[in-house]
């Protein structure tokens, strides 16, 4: 996952600074109509030099209005659209949260998708059928659980540990070196289109639960699934102590 520990101790310096002028004109429209005001509005740019001082003052520039405008585009995009969806709400999803750092809910029923294995693991990279899947996710972190059945989760389900490799008990998925490039101006389709591609298209390497994520052992359990087009066995997953409500925050 992507770690901005740096940008934490980074110092923000300042670089450019604007000075907005308002001239407030008066215009007589008759002899018997009120005046009406005119504003003019003028905008000085300056340029902070490396004493902290503005320096260079200059009539903002169509470029610097450019930048500008697009700074302004990208803050409007960040407060409307992260999350929200095209039209009707996809079925498959159970919460969205629009906060500032917010978070979507959704899941997925039984389904055969491709799954990537290390070599060392000696599980052969291909088609499985796996369970039901619970996701959370923000832009920067993802969480996956499972549940029993094919029927859409309500409140009350129980959920069951992923029973995957490169999991925490928690449900946190380790991305390892994946790079996750999920901007905050994503539609909610694309937001969970993204997650998926992501989770399904990286390799799992190793167990993180002590190959403890199934009853039996997890890798060994992948391992001879591998190429038989099995159905998940769901008396394998492991229930977690909580449902589905406890993960919406």
């Amino acid at each position: 996952m992507k770690n901005i520990t740096e940008q934490f101790n980074s110092e923000f310096q300042p670089f450019k600074a604007l000075l907005l002028y308002r001239h407030d004109k008066a215009e007589q429209r008759t002899t018997y109509q009120h005046s009406d005001k005119q504003t003019h509005i003028y905008v000085e740019s300056y340029d902070i030099g490396q004493t902290g001082q503005p320096i260079n003052a200059h009539p903002l520039s169509v470029k610097e209005m450019a930048t500008l405008s697009e700074m302004l585009q990208t803050a409007q995009e960040l407060k409307g659209g992260y999350l929200k969806s095209r039209s009707l709400l996809p079925a498959n999803i159970l919460y969205v949260n629009q906060q500032s750092n917010g978070y979507a809910v959704w899941y997925t029923p039984p389904q055969e998708v491709r799954l990537f294995f290390v070599d060392s693991l000696k599980i052969p990279s291909g088609k499985f059928k796996i369970p039901a899947m619970v996701w959370k996710a923000n832009a920067e972190r993802l969480s996956v659980y499972a549940f029993k059945g094919k029927n859409k989760p309500t409140d009350k389900t129980p959920l069951c540990h992923a029973p995957y490799l490169n999991i925490y008990h928690s449900g946190q998925v380790c991305m390892g070196t994946v790079n996750i490039a999920i901007g905050k101006t994503e539609c909610l389709e694309d937001f969970m289109h993204l997650w998926e591609r992501y989770f399904f298209n990286s390799y799992f390497s190793h167990s993180i639960s002590g190959n403890n994520s199934t009853k039996s052992n997890t890798t060994e359990l992948w391992r001879s699934h591998a190429g038989t087009d099995a159905d998940f066995p769901q008396d394998e997953l492991i229930k977690i102590g909580y449902n589905l409500k406890n993960i919406i925050e």
